[in-house]
């Protein structure tokens, strides 16, 4: 089934006959026949009634429902969420779907390319859950289309989401004469919903007050009767945002935490599109700081002050971000504030005006300790090299060690380079990495940090095309019992390439006849009929994603250049291990290295 998130045009219908569950729930609920066989009744209060079919009876039900919405990305429906696990192929990418955390990934993809035109297939069949936790088997995109069409435009669904029941909370079913029939304890939203989906419209059933309510904002409240209970959900339903629309890049948030965000750090310019002209190399990597008074102060990279002012405000459309400036009048406009990511903002005005910026938090700091300490903790690997666009592919998998005294070493666990390194601000206030290494050109630079996380670092030269992300690695992950494994099976015996993808092309056979062997200190050699071609480097290490990733450099040597990369481990056994990458520039492909044991 191939969706366009951009306006995913699903709509569904409810089509559940909920009478048909009835004999399996009441066979479940061990209910009793007699008044007598219970050890205490209800309070006058309690024993209140209400009948199956009431519109209170229809607020429990709402408000204990399967929530649908947070999938939305995937399945375009509030009405219903796909059983985890399943598989979808996201712009030519197949995904295994496990968890909620895994759906922001699809949209991780989908964002990588702001311009791009996002297709996202469902791989058949799937099971759906509905609104009373109920399964279907869907075979295919028909069987799907048929189930969407009655489900309210726009993704709404009946389900009540800003207020939920604490559990335990114990039920009783009464005759026409208002004999006590039945008693039940219901733990979860599930167990509450499904036994109102067994009932008949007559049936009468009462509450064992008093109840305890959590609504949206943390609080809660309890209620003592069935008016007290109706009003509070009336009360709550509309109060937040329940997100059921289908434009999964419309990250709620308020006017306060937009202003809050503005003000609590610098930002970096990250890209600027005006009138339909990319306009980034000019701005890229100024820094804009926010203050409470609606003053915004921009630095250029040469360390120039430029003044201007801001102002936020809230239209049926959004959140508002209205700049002004004498100066930079690319930035004068009431722009839309289309997502808040984390580290992130997104503004639009239309399709030719776009700015994106991201946090300077962390690197904007007139301390430099923390920087200097942080790099001398552990030792710091390659992930990536770029020197006036062009990608330094051989240094890929290289460790930096950044000592006292300004020594820096690189080594590829044979050859070890020895350099300096400073830790310094420059004119724009920004922490500025600075290498200083004869034999290495490649790193001989002062790299302005754009991103700090605990155990990744990432800097660029704005205005150019040079970029360097280092992967914090400490003890050589001696510590990780899934590192210590992998490296163990592979440094057991040679390995033969079993499979070898370039951009979807088949290339296994240009491999053929070649065997790997791994060693310990990081070193690969590739052999033809036992005769040593060439050494190379491998690492195992868990990134800052935690994920398993092989580093391999075999130089730049054709055709085993190609395999230069930092790779995932998809799977491994004692005879087989699978690795990919995705590969992201105008599309995104997944390239595909398999070694079997010889």
């Amino acid at each position: 089934m191939v969706i366009r998130t951009k306006k995913i045009q699903i709509v569904m219908k409810k089509f559940l006959n909920y009478a048909m569950y009835a004999s399996l729930l009441m066979l479940a609920l061990s209910f009793t026949s007699c008044q007598s066989e219970f050890e205490e009744l209800p309070g006058e209060n309690e024993q209140e009634s209400i009948l199956a079919s009431s519109s209170t009876a229809k607020l429990i039900e709402n408000t204990s429902s399967n929530d649908g919405s947070h999938d939305n990305i995937v399945d375009g429906s509030s009405c219903f969420d796909i059983r985890f696990p399943y598989t979808v192929e996201v712009n030519g990418l197949e995904i295994t779907i496990d968890s909620i955390e895994d759906l922001k990934l699809i949209e991780e993809i989908f964002d990588a390319v702001d311009t791009d035109e996002d297709f996202l297939e469902i791989l058949f069949p799937i099971t759906i859950t509905l609104a009373d936790y109920s399964e279907i088997t869907i075979n295919g995109k028909e069987d799907l289309r048929q189930l969407a069409e009655q489900c309210v435009e726009g993704g709404d669904d009946d389900d009540i989401e800003c207020i939920d029941f604490a559990y335990p909370i114990t039920l009783f079913t009464f005759d026409a004469n208002a004999t006590q029939t039945g008693r039940v304890v219901v733990e979860s939203d599930k167990q509450l919903r499904r036994y109102f989906a067994g009932l008949d419209d007559n049936d009468l059933i009462s509450i064992d007050f008093p109840v305890v309510m959590n609504l949206y904002d943390g609080t809660s409240i309890r209620v003592n009767s069935n008016a007290e209970l109706a009003a509070a959900i009336e009360s709550a339903k509309e109060a937040c945002d329940e997100d059921d629309d289908n434009d999964y890049n419309d990250d709620d948030f308020t006017q306060e935490r937009l202003e809050n965000l503005l003000t609590e750090c610098p930002w970096l310019i990250h890209e600027v599109k005006r009138d339909g002209v990319n306009q980034t190399d000019q701005y890229f990597e100024y820094i804009m700081a926010f203050t409470e008074d609606g003053a915004v102060l921009v630095k250029d990279r040469m360390g120039n002050v430029i003044n201007g002012t801001w102002s936020t405000r809230i239209s049926d459309h959004g959140v508002y971000l209205k700049m002004a400036f004498d100066v930079l009048v690319d930035f004068n406009l009431d722009w839309v504030v289309y997502e808040l990511e984390k580290g992130k903002i997104k503004l639009y005005e239309s399709d030719g005006d776009k700015i994106i910026m991201k946090s300077a938090c962390d690197v904007f700091n007139d301390d430099p300790t923390t920087l200097r300490e942080t790099l001398k903790e552990c030792s710091w690997i390659i992930k990536k090299v770029k020197v006036d666009g062009g990608e330094v592919r051989r240094l890929l998998g290289y460790e930096f060690k950044f000592m006292a005294e300004g020594v820096v070493t690189l080594s590829n666990g044979d050859v070890i380079s020895e350099g300096s390194w400073e830790i310094m601000v420059n004119n724009q206030g920004r922490l500025v990495m600075a290498i200083t290494m004869g034999q290495e050109p490649g790193v001989s630079f002062e790299w302005p940090l754009t991103d700090l996380r605990n155990d990744r670092l990432k800097f660029e030269i704005p205005g150019t095309s040079y970029e360097l992300i280092l992967q914090r690695v400490c003890d050589d992950n001696a510590n990780d019992g899934d590192v210590a494994e992998i490296r163990n099976i592979l440094m057991d015996g040679s390995w033969a390439i079993a499979k070898y993808t370039d951009f979807g092309e088949d290339k296994t056979t240009d491999f053929d006849g070649y065997d790997f062997s791994f060693f310990a200190e990081h070193k690969v050699t590739v052999s033809q009929n036992q005769d040593p071609l060439l050494d190379g480097l491998w690492r195992i290490i868990r990134n800052t994603d935690n994920k398993l990733k092989v580093y391999l450099n075999l130089g730049e040597e054709t055709p085993f250049d190609y395999l230069t990369e930092d790779w995932n481990v998809v799977s491994i056994t004692n005879d087989r291990i699978e690795l990919s990458d995705i590969r992201g520039d105008d599309a995104l492909v997944v390239d595909v290295l398999v070694f079997e044991r010889q």
